[in-house]
């Protein structure tokens, strides 16, 4: 019935396993959970103990593949019709996790998604941004994600019939950036595929610090250049990239770069701070992007 698919690098999985099996088992359904490892340096040892538990396997790549060539080797691996993917940082919130999903397996070809929460507790200093950002842009009620039901959607905790990926896997020809997740979105809406929002988050648990985040956040808008550039994604597909568009078009590209070199350092400061504005957040990103357009 369900085949549970958990992509891992460097990081301790064991708790979520456990604790997936748990559920799956007291479900009383068939089932499978299948955890690949991109060649991690780390928390090997540890991660193994799951090939212990029945209907379980985790297995190491001789060299890292990267986030969308993974998550289709998993989905190649898996044995039944309906893939749950989740991120190794994650844990499901209650104990009726598992059971929630089943009530949505039907005939239809559809894609399923959770949601995701952030703990109430704030994190220590460095881990803010991150924090912030995550409590207000992506842990959204099941009733705001269905306003936008694609530009919602994370790949860290979602059902998929495996029909559905078959049409519409992720893409390995794109760097290992990020964005791998909006291009799913996007050739999901080109294929009419359905987005189902429910209630079924899982907490994040894995926040990058200030420096990790501000790193991959470039990396991110990199990525989305990517996209566009190679028209793989419409720019007006998100408001970011609709930004810049109308910004180039205004032929205001060097002005707005030119601001954004001479400002980007206190806007550093006040990301890494204490109370990060996300306004000033957006106005971050927005430059470092019209920065990379205008190179």
């Amino acid at each position: 019935m369900l085949s549970i698919l958990i992509p891992t690098y460097n990081y301790k999985i064991l708790p979520l396993v456990s604790e997936i099996h748990k559920q799956a088992s007291s479900a009383k359904i068939e089932f499978e959970i299948i955890c690949i490892d991109d060649a991690s340096p780390s928390f090997v040892t540890e991660n193994e103990i799951i090939n212990s538990l029945i209907n379980s396997r985790y297995e190491v790549l001789d060299s890292n593949i990267g986030r969308s060539k993974i998550r289709n080797l998993l989905a190649k691996k898996a044995r039944y019709d309906w893939l749950l993917f989740l991120d190794a940082d994650v844990l499901p919130i209650n104990k009726y996790y598992i059971s929630e999903y089943i009530k949505h397996i039907d005939i239809e070809e559809k894609v399923v998604y959770g949601g995701i929460l952030y703990q109430k507790e704030e994190p220590e200093k460095s881990k803010i941004l991150r924090w912030t950002y995550g409590k207000s842009r992506e842990a959204l009620t099941c009733e705001i994600r269905n306003k936008n039901p694609y530009l919602s959607f994370l790949t860290l905790n979602f059902l998929i019939r495996k029909s559905v990926f078959e049409k519409v896997a992720f893409n390995e020809t794109i760097p290992n950036l990020r964005h791998e997740d909006t291009l799913f979105s996007y050739n999901l809406m080109q294929k009419k595929i359905k987005i189902e929002h429910i209630n079924n988050p899982v907490y994040h648990l894995g926040l990058d610090n200030f420096n990790i985040a501000i790193k991959k956040e470039h990396e991110a808008l990199l990525a989305l250049k990517h996209l566009i550039d190679h028209q793989l994604i419409e720019a007006d597909y998100l408001r970011i990239s609709k930004l810049m568009s109308k910004i180039k078009d205004f032929k205001l590209l060097f002005a707005i770069s030119f601001f954004f070199k001479k400002a980007q350092l206190s806007l550093l400061k006040n990301l890494s701070g204490k109370s990060p504005s996300l306004f000033i957040y957006d106005l971050y990103r927005l430059g470092y992007l019209c920065n990379l357009e205008n190179k």
